[in-house]
């Protein structure tokens, strides 16, 4: 296949050398950093530039830039993609990106997923992008209704070639109210817990929590205030339920009940237990 990735960035940029490393396929790239693209071509991420021409002659487009801008690029390059043509976005969040772009691509005849890779690092940009991001983590796919067993299984295909250990089919909804959680507010707890003061005092006294705590403190504030308000309703409601459990466990230190802080630490234990993960 000929496939174009728009941004290459961390997840622009570590999906097209994940492509050109595991499979045959051709790799064209766009960004809006001159010398990103130069990096690319030197490192053989991508095979040319993704200009116009290869836009309408493309089988597949990973767009991988801001939800917004990802929006506009769809609006203005859509009529140049052929029919049948398959479009991905890979944005943090899906509604309003679904919303905006599905019925221009059903307009079109183009077959627009929306899609999210569970991969990341707290550093962003193409030098710190790898073709092995991607190994073992999971690709969320967001199908419009009419999406066609074909493209899906296409998708599938490449997906698993380049690492990726399943595909999960879900609702836009659905997506962005789990990922408020595991993501989103995540990063918010790890940006508020740095603010301590005694974060400039710690070295030599903190350890694996501390760094486990603190990692995705370092973010890009311009990229995460974007994806926070575009899923502000179902981000609001996992931090009123993070405030509330916080409370319990102040609440239980000011009264010094030792067996109600008992109790919520090992619920806590409990429901890790139950939820799983690393």
């Amino acid at each position: 296949m000929k496939i174009g990735v728009v941004g290459l960035g961390l997840i622009g940029g570590s999906m097209a050398k994940a492509i050109k490393a595991r499979t045959a396929n051709s790799v064209y790239g766009f960004d809006l950093n001159d010398e990103t693209m130069l990096l690319a071509r030197l490192s053989g991420a991508i095979d040319a530039p993704l200009t116009d021409d290869e836009i309408r002659d493309a089988d597949l487009i990973f767009i991988a830039i801001r939800p917004l801008a990802a929006i506009e690029w769809a609006k203005k390059n859509l009529p140049l993609l052929k029919k049948g043509a398959i479009l991905v976005d890979l944005c943090g969040v899906k509604r309003k990106v679904m919303d905006e772009i599905y019925p221009l691509s059903e307009e079109y005849s183009v077959q627009f997923i929306g899609g999210h890779p569970m991969a990341g690092k707290e550093r962003g940009k193409f030098v710190n992008s790898t073709d092995s991001l991607y190994v073992g983590a999971s690709m969320i796919l967001t199908p419009g209704k009419s999406a066609e067993p074909e493209t899906l299984e296409t998708l599938n295909m490449l997906f698993t070639d380049i690492g990726f250990s399943r595909v999960v089919f879900t609702s836009p909804e659905e997506h962005d109210r789990i990922i408020a959680y595991t993501s989103q507010l995540a990063h918010i707890a790890s940006n508020a817990y740095i603010k301590s003061p005694e974060a400039l005092r710690q070295r030599g006294f903190s350890a694996g929590s501390f760094k486990d705590m603190t990692r995705v403190a370092h973010l890009d504030e311009d990229m995460w205030t974007e994806l926070f308000l575009l899923n502000d309703d179902f981000l609001k409601t996992q931090l009123e339920i993070l405030i509330e459990n916080l409370t319990q466990y102040k609440n239980a230190l000011e009264e010094r009940d030792a067996e109600k802080l008992r109790a919520l630490l090992k619920d806590g234990r409990e429901k890790k237990a139950l939820a799983g993960g690393n």
